[in-house]
């Protein structure tokens, strides 16, 4: 396997056989991320995922499930996802999946006919990073789309039947926003209808530009508590029905998951477990944060 750069994958993925059939992120201008800026974006040669597959089918003698890598995999052209997927089905008869990370930009620039065309081949299951629910925010960390945006192309993916799980972020709206950003983002997800919750918090890395931004006082992170408040508020606000919350992003202080609604409770209360361990002192200041 010849991966290049960093290989990223989310958390629930992690005995998932990763094919990668890009290099870095198209966008790549998200203010609290590093994660691809010593590459540049690029796509790999159809040559080496084949060959990578191949090998990759000697690794896992059976694969209902592939991973593509990296940044943001579904910015590549529907011909493009249509030969790889082909690919696979090839030599991994038995794959009824194959997910990665999108953008909302990425969404918007395939058309619905593109989107069934995807989904009929196994495209399904992306991760989408959503963030915040709140446009002040989105603006702020430059995600490039709009709550307006990313309520209608999640909708055309329901509307294919793609699943979308929604990557979130506590913590990204800053000291004292905390509340406000939990339920703007709950009545997001209420809207758009998920299929899986995936919460991670922010961490602020020197070289990013929300680093810059705190070093000049214009971001002030929000203490661990808040991002725990944040949480909590957030599940309890969220409507939704048989849909997965995972919170065990290893930058996460309380790793929690579960199901809603069954488990809004018991999450709620494993955070307050979580707090009284821990103690308000503790809490009373944001964490370093080393790596994502």
């Amino acid at each position: 396997m010849q991966y290049e750069g960093t290989t990223y994958r989310p958390p629930p993925e992690a005995d998932t056989p990763l094919l990668q059939v890009s290099v870095g992120c198209a966008h790549n201008r998200c203010s609290f991320c590093d994660m691809y800026r010593d590459v540049t974006f690029r796509r790999i040669p159809m040559d080496q995922i084949e060959a990578d597959l191949q090998q990759l089918r000697g690794i896992f003698p059976t694969a209902e499930r592939i991973f593509l890598v990296n940044g943001d995999a579904f910015v590549l052209k529907t011909s493009r996802l249509k030969e790889i997927a082909e690919k696979i089905h090839r030599i991994f008869s038995e794959c009824r999946t194959i997910s990665m990370y999108a953008s909302i930009g990425n969404i918007k620039a395939k058309s619905d006919h593109e989107l069934d065309e995807l989904r009929s081949l196994g495209i399904n299951d992306l991760y989408v990073g959503v963030e915040s629910g709140w446009d002040e925010v989105l603006e702020r960390i430059n995600k490039g789309h709009t709550v307006i945006e990313a309520r209608h192309q999640l909708d055309r993916l329901n509307r294919a039947g793609i699943n979308h799980i929604a990557n979130l972020m506590l913590g990204v709206a800053g000291i004292g926003n905390g509340l406000e950003n939990a339920q703007l983002t709950a009545e997001f997800l209420n809207q758009v209808r998920p299929s899986m919750i995936w919460v991670g918090t922010l961490a602020i890395f020197e070289g990013t530009a929300i680093h810059a931004e705190m070093g000049r006082g214009l971001f002030i992170p929000a203490t661990e508590l808040e991002i725990l408040e944040e949480e909590k508020a957030l599940i309890d606000a969220i409507e939704l029905e048989n849909v997965r919350f995972y919170g065990v992003h290893p930058t996460n202080t309380v790793r929690i998951s579960g199901r809603l609604p069954q488990d809004k409770r018991s999450m709620i209360a494993a955070i307050d477990a979580g707090i009284e361990k821990l103690g308000t002192e503790t809490l009373s200041t944001a964490f370093a944060r080393t790596s994502l």
